[in-house]
């Protein structure tokens, strides 16, 4: 399992950089890779990923949820193995630090050939880039999903 880390600073208030994170199907306008994300319901997401030739669909579940703060995941089917956090921290009142964490099992030839040669990291920093210059562009968030989900709940 190897762990991925990156942040990146967005100019938009805290609870705006973290209401836009909460529009999951909007992903694909800014991942790589991620052709669509389906929200099941509050704490689940299809995905549908083509990375490297390689299709992929995998279901997630949010176990950890605070507004403004943070949002973790693990996947709970299909044959990609990661979790992960991202986590909001207001610089000031119109600046936000944001942080992806993630742990990512690779499975196939290619996926482990991605990991070796640091091309899992460098998507992960394109898309945090891609995120900053997306919401930075709105000016606002889309929409945002403010409810709580804690470990345990089901």
């Amino acid at each position: 399992m190897s762990k991925v880390k990156e942040a990146v600073e967005v100019e938009v208030p805290v609870h705006t950089a973290y209401n836009q994170w909460t529009m999951f199907e909007e992903f694909p306008q800014f991942m790589e890779g991620v052709e669509e994300v389906v929200q099941v319901d509050d704490r689940h997401n299809h995905w549908k990923t083509k990375i490297g030739g390689v299709r992929r669909e995998f279901d997630t579940e949010i176990v950890d949820q605070l507004p403004d703060e943070r949002i973790a995941w693990r996947t709970i089917s299909g044959d990609t193995h990661q979790k992960g956090v991202v986590s909001f921290q207001r610089l000031d009142d119109t600046h936000t630090r944001v942080e992806l964490v993630m742990d990512v099992e690779t499975s196939g030839v290619a996926e482990k050939a991605a990991d070796l040669t640091g091309t899992i990291d460098r998507r992960v920093k394109g898309d945090m880039r891609r995120f900053k210059d997306f919401i930075e562009r709105q000016g606002g968030e889309s929409g945002g999903w403010r409810g709580r989900i804690q470990p345990g709940d089901h």
